[in-house]
């Protein structure tokens, strides 16, 4: 009985240890929320409220007393925490010294951020430091409180003309306690070592492991929650860059207020509040930054967004004496759901928020996904300062070393500062159960290769963008075709297909081999023999991966194609830092499928035999990447991105006819808000020079067809086509193309239309050269250039939508209708 009665007194101090409490701090006047509120316990421990006035806290120690104090305002002072879990607090302002405090605060805050941005580079640790490195322990979740949750089953009710009718039961919440109750949704850690050094910073992860999964989805692993440095002039959080507290001009920018003064690693610091001067949505961060009084160093920073998902990522740091630096040792981050209109899936659709789009949002009843947060907690040690340091591959911002997927017990109970716990444990048992059951992995697999166009069987992965297409001079193109893929071989390959076209009769065919020489820069050399059909003056980049689509609609209208047959051998290589890029030399016999001939010197070319040399290279001087050990990954796609091609035809070489060079370049620019909005922008151009016929000129992707009305004119719209000008209406060779597209939030028209809207505008100018020797075709040049706008209503139902675009400037033709142009639009959303 005695060992009864100690079991239990042992789990009620285990209970009460262990107690959580909740508050909110607010104006005692007005009723406002006080953000950034300073709580402390007399057993030391202490918080600060977030934005909205709100605080929560594990404590240590058995109901302590506590105190809350904000500047201007009379302190709340020895507050007894009892069975309450939640503490709403009021302050009230000084009197008399309200206003005073809050200008003179401001003004002393403003003087200690400039001081502390005068003072960054002997501050900064990738300013002060040669070089540094560390290891670190991280660990994500994604889970729910269990508190917070409700365990019930609901009835679902059906309209009818009699009332309400039984439908089904819905035990969705009943399901989702039950297993939050037991273990978190997701849990992922990875030990990692992060080495620095003229001016790059490289993380190597030693250690890597996800439940439920043999091989961790890598995407997961390198999303960048949270900048490293708080100096940096921009800081991102969340994968959106905004300007730093502490940039070089950032007090144009925002609004700082000192809070109170508090120790930090016993060293006196500053507490203050900033926050972004803007009034909308979005208005950037805010948080409080912690500065040390003798050096003006940051010795702790919390920075929040709070919009359609809520954000918060905190720093701490530790003082080192003999380097007289505060050096980050830890980073916390958290997301939870905000206010947002529409679904979001994050982490690939690791976590989701419903939206609350709703006609009273008063009444909407909480789902689970209200309650589910992801947090990220990262620990780091055994530092090295102004060592020598020896960075491998520094342009790979992330490397996961081979044996870093199937570490032992004992590598995870050597680096985690703290063991896991019950309910985590329990996750990583609950889901390689659930996750073998289902065969998920194999799905994932699976999914994987049918996101980018392929089915896999097997040894053999079919390219769905082969079985069925249109055009109007093939009619339907049926065909078969695919790559062998890992599981055949991970250093050869074999790639075929075959098609036929209903309308005109005639098979195409395909059949390449490729060996890989390098498996850190994923080099492969190959050869190939194709007979195939392509359309005329289309302007195409090797490098560019073409992406799958359920249908492709531009092709449908173009008639004018030309065939060719060619022999041709290349080196595709990510060799060169941050590019990719293919080396290609071939011969090809051109017969174009339309009335042309090319004049050179009196002798009119009906077909002709081209060798040429090509070098497509597309760079990404702004992106991450991450090597892995199936290949290399761009982790952070940044804007912009850069191609360029060269393609030079090798005079008297088998036959060659034409002597030619041309220079294409691309570059692209996308920039996304935590809004939901997005904006891109396009420009690419082309110059020819030589003797070039018209089927390997530019046509700048016309994709109107010649038709009498607007309405008999509808097809479906592309994406970076001119939606207005007619097939074979112009033709250059030289170029210039511009287009810009925002895409606004989803507008709610009716309960379940909410169209995605996109503003839309291209440009173009061109010139051809030595027009008199293409015969056959009649067409127009782009020297005066062509403009054309509009709108698209995209995704209005199922994925369909309707655009609508106006041409405008030289070249706009005299009926208005002409000018006119309005395509359908298919939008599929896969969640990624």
């Amino acid at each position: 009985m005695k060992y009864f009665c100690f079991l239990v007194l042992l789990f009620s101090f285990t209970i009460q240890a262990q107690m959580q409490i909740n508050g909110i701090v607010k104006d005692g006047n007005s009723n406002k929320a006080l953000p950034f509120a300073t709580i402390s316990f007399d057993n030391n421990q202490s918080t600060i409220t977030d934005v909205d006035g709100k605080f929560s806290i594990q404590l240590k120690a058995n109901n302590p007393d506590f105190k809350v104090s904000y500047h201007g305002y009379a302190p709340e002072i020895n507050i007894t925490t009892k069975s309450v879990v939640f503490y709403p607090i009021y302050l009230y302002p000084l009197v008399g010294a309200a206003n005073d405090t809050k200008k003179n605060n401001a003004s002393t805050a403003t003087a200690i951020i400039k001081k502390a941005i005068a003072q960054k580079d002997n501050n900064n640790p990738k300013s002060k430091l040669k070089s540094f490195e560390f290891k670190s322990y991280n660990k994500i979740i994604v889970s729910a409180h269990p508190d917070s949750l409700v365990s019930k089953v609901d009835s679902i009710f059906i309209a009818k003309k009699d009332g309400l009718v039984f439908k089904k039961i819905d035990s969705t919440k009943f399901k989702f306690k039950e297993a939050i109750d037991a273990h978190h949704l997701f849990l992922t850690e990875k030990v990692s070592q992060f080495q620095f050094k003229d001016k790059s910073l490289k993380e190597t992860i030693l250690g890597t492991k996800m439940a439920g999964l043999k091989q961790p989805i890598y995407e997961v692993i390198g999303f960048n929650l949270q900048s490293f440095s708080v100096y940096d002039n921009k800081y991102e959080l969340f994968e959106t860059k905004y300007k730093s507290p502490l940039s070089r001009n950032a007090c144009a920018s925002y609004d700082y207020n000192l809070l109170d003064s508090t120790t930090v690693s016993g060293r006196d610091t500053y507490m203050i509040h900033f926050k972004n001067r803007k009034k909308s949505k979005t208005s950037g961060l805010e948080g409080v930054l912690y500065i040390d009084k003798n050096t003006y160093a940051v010795a702790k920073a919390v920075m929040r967004i709070k919009g359609v998902l809520d954000i918060s990522g905190t720093h701490e740091f530790e003082y080192v004496p003999e380097d007289k630096l505060w050096f980050p040792v830890s980073k916390k981050f958290k997301i939870v759901k905000g206010k947002n209109d529409d679904d979001i899936k994050i982490l690939g659709g690791t976590i989701q928020f419903d939206g609350d789009f709703e006609d009273n949002l008063s009444t909407r009843e909480k789902q689970p996904s209200d309650f589910v947060y992801l947090s990220s907690h990262t620990d780091n040690f055994d530092f090295r300062f102004n060592q020598p340091v020896t960075v491998k591959k520094s342009f790979i911002s992330i490397e996961i070393k081979d044996n870093a997927l199937n570490k032992p017990t004992t590598f995870w109970t050597k680096f985690r500062k703290d063991p896991l716990d019950v309910r985590e444990e329990k996750t990583y048992t609950a889901l390689d159960t659930f996750f073998h059951k289902k065969r998920l992995e194999s799905k994932i697999r699976f999914g994987r290769k049918v996101i980018n166009g392929y089915l896999p069987l097997s040894f053999f992965d079919m390219d769905l963008r082969k079985l069925i297409r249109y055009n109007n001079y093939e009619g339907f193109r049926l065909g078969f075709g695919g790559v062998t893929n890992e599981r055949f071989s991970k250093t050869f390959k074999i790639d075929a297909y075959a098609a036929y076209g209903t309308k005109d009769g005639a098979f195409k065919y395909h059949l390449g081999s490729a060996v890989r020489v390098g498996k850190f820069s994923n080099s492969w050399i190959g050869a190939s023999y194709t007979d195939d059909l392509r359309e005329i003056a289309s302007s195409t980049f090797a490098i560019d991966k073409i992406p799958f689509k359920i249908y492709d609609p531009r092709p449908i209208n173009i008639s004018t194609f030309y065939n060719y047959t060619s022999w041709a051998t290349y080196i595709q290589t990510a060799i060169i830092p941050r590019t990719e890029s293919i080396w290609e030399l071939s011969r090809s016999t051109i017969m174009p499928k339309f009335d042309y001939a090319y004049n050179l010197n009196g002798r009119l070319y009906n077909n002709y035999q081209m060798t040429t040399a090509k070098v497509s290279l597309q760079w990404n001087p702004f992106s991450d990447y991450m090597q892995t050990p199936s290949g290399r990954i761009e982790i952070e796609k940044r804007f912009p991105k850069f191609t360029f091609q060269i393609t030079q035809s090798l005079p008297k070489i088998l036959d060659n006819d034409f002597e030619f060079t041309k220079f294409d370049f691309k570059t692209e620019y996308e920039k996304k808000y935590l809004n939901g909005q997005k904006t891109n922008l396009l420009f690419q151009g082309g110059y020819a020079l030589g003797d070039v016929p018209l089927t390997h000129l530019y046509n700048i992707s016309p994709n109107n067809i010649t038709k009498e009305t607007v309405i008999q004119r509808i097809t479906f719209a592309g994406k970076n086509s001119f939606e207005t000008m007619y097939f074979n209406e112009f033709f250059s060779s030289e170029y210039a193309f511009f287009q810009f597209k925002h895409s606004l939030n989803r507008v709610k028209l009716f309960s379940k239309i909410k169209p995605s809207l996109v503003l839309v505008s291209r440009m173009a100018w061109g010139n051809l050269d030595k027009q008199e020797q293409h015969v056959g075709l009649n067409y127009k040049t782009l020297n005066k250039g062509y403009f054309e706008s509009g709108i698209e209503f995209n995704q209005i139902i199922n994925g369909l939508g309707l655009t609508a675009f106006y041409r405008y400037g030289p070249n706009q033709l005299p009926k208005f209708e002409d000018n006119l142009a309005i395509k359908l639009s298919f939008v599929l959303n896969i969640g990624l």
